[in-house]
């Protein structure tokens, strides 16, 4: 009986060729008896490969605080710049002479650069602007300023040499006996005045001085150093700050008393703060087991509250005077289960490289803004917080009948104006309110959705903002840059071209960077003005090796939804030595959203799931659905609502039907799909509500049990019921169909995978569906990656060619390739040296 059974499971995990399901097998004999997977061309475009053929893809500028410049590095095969412009002179130099620098720093490291590999580190701007430093690692080894045994284990370092270099002059000095400082430690939330410093121990609020923070960066253990307790009471999921929610077993024990993060907001004067408090003691539990944990496996135990569970986290928001070191909770109750965010000011731009950069509340130094939203998501509200009363006054309220989304407000003068992003008419735009929360206007309208706010010029009362679907012969996803003034008027494209579009706008609002690209271009870069005028390029991503490695771009097209109306827009990558005559099996890439589609727009040197994937011989194409995007109209990204397991899969299969009339190179008889994460929930679900359709799939980390995936995300996206007795109580119901439920309607190929310490989608999700398929008494693969999250980690690799061997088995029918091709050798960048 036991050995009857041991062979049983070993069969059902671990099924191969002798166990190919029926169907499939009849498809397969369609495809050449001679056909074989090309393991080595997908191996020539692995992640390591690809960080040797494509370097910098886009320009990522530090504006300067004294002037509209900015500077940048940009890498390519012969090495990196660094590069300084200057938008009001149409200027764009190098800021070193590569060669001589490498020359001199070579004269004083002693050091073998050059030109080439120069590998500059930390490089900043003086104040003055006039000149910057920089580090560079040497080859020296030194003992640790903590340390005292050369001998013991990890006591050595490489020495850093710290240099200033004069822009004008071109003169590089050394900085002598320089030691490099201490990163500034996570648990410090800095007052803006520098004064003070929060922080939690014990699960309750401390603060220290100046000087005694000082004494922290350097050593953290210093006996000398003097803290105040600010609060009592504090206990573990009830906490005033980080209560180290998710540690494993052992590190509870040794961080327990440590120092922690406070998540504090300063007011801008730095006499109060305030800090949202949750108490999640009554939310359940929820584990991972680390069994490849060094030495005795480790429980991870945090809260994790499951859709329609009643045991719900309670938000507070704590208002603290930090001069008379009192505080007090405020009353922002408005629904049952509701949660409360706090926003944050927004930083400058040209502030990025400040080594300090306080955490300061939206709002000034008498008024806060937050937003409370009921458990259902259809009720939200923007609030204040008056300091000086502790009144909580609701401004602007959002209400409708699927799900409410909101960003962050942007304050006009002071909090006199609000501009408010909201998708009440069914498209996101922007909203002008007074500061009593009073509608004036709508400032974007029209059937084109409005992404975020990219700068507000107050004086001139001009809106530049983000947005997509607006321009006329475009693939709707694509970004671009407008500005409007504040009544509607004035609104102008800034930014044209057929590209999805990355700006980086100056704090001033005068210039842009303007990245931009397609999935079949290469990316470039240039600077314009506030009026949308060119100023001058800046960038073209060489794509040289890679094109000479035989890579070709892959291919936008647009189909239709399964409704016959809606439009969806999506990829196709084919094999880089494609033949137009061959028949090719065709894979589909998905996620179902409905918070994103795993549809490129702009080129990307990710390539993974899709070009790489093709390269085994394969049509990859990932399409949008009904449902998947929030930047369309609120009807498209809704359109799941209520059906959260199956909304998308009518459209999956409507495309591919699609293609393969279009294309007589795609064999509709060979389908598969994959996925991660809700992609593996989709690829899954794919399998079993289309299973004379779909033959193979491999679903990774999917959350196949919805009613045990976090509440938040899926009673957003499914929705959750809110009821009310006749007591005036109030219950939540949910239910939603599940992958498990499903189990026997499996007919073709399916791998499952996860992570077993996966603290997101809990490997539950993958043995429940695993358990119904074995008692349906269906064969299938199932993997377990130790010791890894949700995307697989250190893994990811193995995970990919175990993909590899799935379809090439079940799609190409290559089942000789698998056995033969070694994983670790076929990519040849880890080299087999013993070494990590």
């Amino acid at each position: 009986m036991k050995k009857s059974y041991l062979f049983s499971l070993v069969a059902c995990l671990l099924s191969g060729y002798a166990l190919a399901q029926t169907r499939t097998s009849t498809a397969l004999d369609q495809a050449s008896e001679s056909s074989k997977a090309n393991y080595q061309l997908a191996a020539r475009f692995s992640p390591n490969k690809l960080k040797k053929m494509v370097y910098s893809t886009s320009v990522d500028p530090h504006w300067l605080k004294l002037s509209n410049r900015f500077w940048y590095m940009f890498e390519t095969p012969i090495g990196k710049s660094w590069i300084m412009v200057d938008p009001a002179k149409r200027s764009k130099k190098q800021i070193f002479n590569n060669a001589e620098l490498a020359a001199e720093i070579t004269r004083i490291v002693r050091d073998p650069f050059d030109a080439e590999h120069l590998p500059i580190e930390n490089l900043k701007f003086a104040k003055d602007e006039k000149s910057l430093s920089f580090e560079i690692k040497s080859s020296i080894e030194e003992l640790k300023p903590d340390r005292k045994d050369k001998k013991a284990a990890d006591s050595m370092q490489k020495k850093i040499f710290y240099f200033n270099y004069d822009i004008a002059t071109s003169r590089l000095t050394e900085v002598p006996n320089y030691t490099k400082p201490k990163a500034k430690p996570e648990w410090g939330s800095v007052a803006p005045d520098s004064s003070a410093v929060i922080f939690t121990r014990n699960y309750n609020l401390y603060w220290m001085d100046k000087a005694n923070y000082l004494k922290a960066v350097k050593n953290e253990e210093d006996s000398t150093i003097v803290e105040q307790q600010l609060t009592k009471g504090g206990v573990k999921f009830y906490a005033y700050g980080d209560d180290g929610d998710g540690e494993n077993n052992e590190e509870v024990l040794k961080k327990d008393k440590k120092r922690r993060r406070a998540y504090v907001l300063w007011s801008p004067d730095a006499r109060y703060f305030v800090m949202n408090r949750q108490d999640s003691r009554k939310v359940k539990d929820l584990w991972v087991l680390n069994n490849t944990a060094a030495g005795r496996p480790t429980l991870e135990t945090y809260k994790y509250q499951m859709p329609g569970e009643k045991e719900a986290p309670v938000d507070e928001i704590l208002l603290f005077n930090f001069a008379a070191k009192s505080y007090k909770k405020l009353d922002v109750a408005a629904f049952k289960d509701q949660s409360v965010s706090l926003w944050q000011a927004p930083s400058l731009v040209k502030d990025r490289d400040n080594e300090f950069r306080p955490s300061i509340w939206l709002g000034n130094n008498s008024k806060i803004y937050f937003s409370r939203t009921s458990r259902d998501l259809k009720r939200v509200d923007i609030c204040t917080i008056d300091i000086n009363t502790e009144k909580v006054s609701p401004l602007i309220d959002e209400r409708f009948n699927t799900y409410v989304e909101i960003n962050r407000p942007r304050l006009v003068k002071d909090g006199q104006e609000i501009i408010h992003w909201s998708e009440r008419d069914g498209w996101a735009h922007f909203y002008l309110f007074d500061g009593s929360g009073k509608l004036k206007n709508q400032i974007t309208k029209g059937a084109f959705h409005c992404e975020s706010i990219v700068n507000i010029d107050e004086k001139n009362r001009v809106l530049y903002f983000t947005a997509n679907g607006r321009e006329a012969g475009e693939d709707p996803y694509y970004q671009h840059l407008y500005r409007i003034n504040f009544d509607g008027s004035g609104m102008k494209l800034l930014n044209p071209g057929n590209f999805d579009h990355a700006v980086s706008m100056n704090d001033e609002g005068k210039y842009f960077v303007n990245n931009f690209s397609r999935v079949n271009t290469a990316p470039k870069a240039m600077v314009m003005d506030n009026k949308g005028n060119p100023v001058m390029n800046l960038e073209t991503t060489d794509l040289s090796l890679l094109m000479a490695s035989g890579y070709k771009f892959p291919e936008p097209f647009k189909v239709k939804a399964d409704d016959g109306v809606t439009d969806i827009y999506g990829v196709m990558y084919k094999p880089f030595d494609f033949d137009p005559n061959k028949k090719y099996p065709i894979i589909e890439y998905v996620y179902p959203g409905p918070q994103t589609e795993a549809v490129n727009k702009a080129f990307t040197k990710s390539m993974d799931n899709t070009d790489r994937l093709a390269q085994l011989g394969y049509i990859v194409v990932s399409v949008g659905n009904r449902g998947g995007n929030p930047a369309r109209s609120k009807w498209y990204h809704t359109f799941g609502y209520g059906n959260l397991r199956d909304y998308g899969l009518a459209d999956k299969k409507a495309a591919v039907e699609q293609l393969a009339a279009r294309h007589t190179f795609i064999d509709g008889s060979r389908v598969g799909i994959t996925g991660h994460s809700g992609g593996g929930f989709m690829s899954t679900a794919a399998m079993l509500v289309y299973p004379e359709f779909f033959k193979a799939a491999v679903s990774k980390a999917g959350n196949h049990d919805n009613s045990i995936y976090n509440r938040w995300w899926s009673e957003k996206h499914h929705g959750v019921k809110e009821v009310v007795d006749a007591k005036g109580d109030t219950t939540f119901t949910y239910s939603i169909d599940k992958n498990p439920e499903l189990a026997g309607n499996l007919k073709g190929h399916l791998m499952i995978m996860t992570g077993d310490i996966d603290n997101n989608v809990h490997p539950a999700n993958t043995i429940r569906l695993a358990n119904e398929l074995m008692k349906a008494g269906k064969r299938f693969e199932f993997v377990i990656l130790p010791g890894q999250r949700h995307s697989f980690g250190d893994l990811t690799e193995y995970a990919f060619w175990k993909l590899a061997d799935h379809f090439n088995k079940y799609l190409i029918g290559d089942f000789e390739n698998p056995d033969k091709v070694d994983m670790v050798e076929i990519d040849r960048e880890k080299p087999r040296n013993g070494k990590k």
